[in-house]
């Protein structure tokens, strides 16, 4: 014989604190209440105009270096430490909750143009057109130090000498190795004075180098010839796969969750994203920058990455989607050369020709500080109706819109323009012409020259 009985559990119905209300239980039956997705939409549409008035991502900026800003590392053992380093050779630790410099390590004569710490946040490695690559010790009690104390600057630990100057480096992920771009690839030890490995990318200079975050024998670089090329540093021909492009990829970055995918920034002001087992077509474009994109990174979580663009702007991408969620600019913000996720993934870092680091929010309207529940289960509600409706156009209006500058409004306009005019063209060349003749390639494929 079965019994059914009502039970009810003493944490459904009891409150947090005495001035909190008391909890109504509710019929869900839909026949009760016919004006149910009415009144969702409304609340939808509510929940997007109150994203719009409570977006404020500018956080604050960061003040110290007198020279442009040209690269940024994360410290993978402190949530709110950062690398920078300018092109005046000065190398700083910043303290993002406090936005201030906690260390200086000085030393480089000439730009810097990488920077890499260890898994272990133990080594700093850094290297620029001075020709010398320096280790550096990362102090442990570093973050708790005031600017203010007697000494706020170290020595390296070691200076490897060059030839040529250095234009970027990556540390292993697993082990005491890093890699370094120039002429050629160096592969370095931190206890050999010289390259343990060398070997030639292409005709030109490699300007950025990527160690694979899950495989850290593998690596990938880009050189100033337009190839991408892909390493396996066990087998004796490194060198996999090499693509290349009509113009210059500036920077690489592999998706953390997904490490056979990795997306390129490129000149032509989008980025492309690839599967290294398969270099002859991209597996996503993104475009919305006007001009060349300089810098890219990615969120711990895989799901989006961070570029920064010659044009000024910061722009947050999904990993699969070709428009960008949201964009960032300042009227003061230069020309952006480095850009960072936190290691949380709730703020980006950005690093601009106006000698400024910049905090961002990775979502523009999110609330800081502690949530109540109450407040937590109000925010998810809002995001669950705005997922629901975000088709519906008036709800897709609201989420969709930006205020961009003028000068950027209008050269986005322009290339729309551009690229109209250019499908036109090319529509009526394949109408007037023999069938056959004339083939569209499709524009995953259409940056892409050769794959060797």
């Amino acid at each position: 014989m079965r019994v059914k009985v009502i039970s009810r559990s003493t944490d459904e119905f009891t409150r947090e604190r005495s001035n909190d209300l008391q909890r109504v239980f509710r019929n869900y039956d839909p026949t009760l209440r016919p004006l149910e997705k009415a009144v969702e939409y409304v609340r939808a549409l509510n929940a997007a105009k109150l994203d719009k008035v409570f977006a404020r991502p500018f956080v604050g900026a960061m003040e110290g270096h007198i020279d442009a800003i040209s690269c940024m590392a994360k410290n993978p053992n402190h949530l709110k430490g950062i690398f920078s380093g300018s092109m005046d050779g000065d190398i700083r630790l910043w303290d993002l909750a406090s936005r201030r410099t906690v260390r200086q390590f000085p030393g480089h004569r000439g730009a810097v143009r990488g920077l890499s710490a260890s898994k272990d946040g133990r080594v700093l490695v850094s290297c620029g057109t001075d020709c010398t690559v320096r280790l550096w010790n990362i102090p442990e009690a570093s973050l708790k130090e005031s600017e203010d104390s007697y000494d706020n600057s170290v020595k390296p630990l070691e200076v490897y000498v060059s030839k040529n100057a250095f234009w970027g480096v990556d540390h292993q992920t697993d082990g005491n190795c890093f890699a370094t771009a120039g002429a050629q690839v160096d592969i370095w030890n931190h206890n050999r004075s010289q390259p343990v490995r060398s070997f030639q990318s292409g005709t030109d200079t490699v300007i950025s180098v990527r160690y694979n975050p899950a495989e850290p024998n593998l690596l990938a670089t880009s050189a100033s010839d337009r190839n991408i090329t892909i390493y396996d540093l066990r087998a004796p021909n490194p060198k996999i796969t090499k693509v290349i492009m009509q113009t210059r990829t500036n920077s690489i970055a592999w998706n953390p969750m997904e490490p056979m995918n990795f997306t390129a920034a490129n000149e032509d002001c989008n980025c492309y994203s690839y599967d290294f087992t398969k270099l002859n077509e991209a597996r996503m474009v993104h475009k919305d920058h006007v001009s060349a994109v300089m810098d890219i990174d990615y969120s711990p979580t895989g799901r989006e990455f961070v570029t920064g663009s010659y044009d000024r702007t910061v722009r947050i991408f999904p990993y699969n989607g070709g428009h960008s969620r949201e964009i960032y600019h300042t009227k003061r913000m230069q020309r952006v050369f480095c850009v960072k996720f936190s290691c949380d993934a709730s703020y980006v870092i950005s690093g601009s020709d106006d000698t400024n680091l910049r905090l961002w929010k990775a979502k523009a309207s999110e609330q800081l500080g502690v949530l109540l529940p109450r407040e937590k289960k109000s925010h998810e509600y809002n995001d669950a109706l705005k997922s629901r409706y975000k088709h519906l156009p008036e709800v897709k209006r609201i989420l969709r819109h930006r205020h961009l500058p003028l000068p950027i409004y209008k050269a986005a306009a322009l290339r729309r323009t551009i690229t109209e005019a250019a499908r036109k063209k090319e529509e009526r060349r394949k109408a007037h012409s023999a069938p056959g003749s004339i083939t569209t390639k499709p524009l995953r494929t259409r940056r892409i020259v050769k794959v060797e």
